[in-house]
């Protein structure tokens, strides 16, 4: 007799711990799933903006943007091919120097 009453006071103090236990694991499904979408809408952020980035490094790094730099802010000009002297060194090591 003393036993089932036991097992009925064991099952009443069960039932209501498991039922905490539930809701303790839903708020924390719940606190885990907002952290999730707040990390991955800034994951998706940094994308967006490294996106933006290597279009602006690719369109400031253009031979095109460069070429006018120089000849509209550094009054540069392209060298004429009569203008070029090309070195050129013969020989080196193997003469022993």
């Amino acid at each position: 007799m003393i036993k089932k009453y036991f097992l009925l006071y064991l099952l009443v103090l069960t039932i209501p711990l498991l039922l905490c236990l539930l809701v303790w694991q839903s708020n924390r499904y719940q606190n885990l799933s907002r952290e999730l979408a707040r990390l991955e809408q800034t994951q998706k952020e940094w994308v967006e903006s490294n996106k933006r980035l290597i279009a602006g490094i690719s369109e400031y790094s253009s031979p095109d943007r460069i070429e006018e730099i120089a000849v509209t802010e550094l009054n540069l000009r392209k060298i004429q091919p009569e203008y070029y002297l090309q070195v050129r060194i013969m020989g080196g090591m193997e003469h022993g120097y």
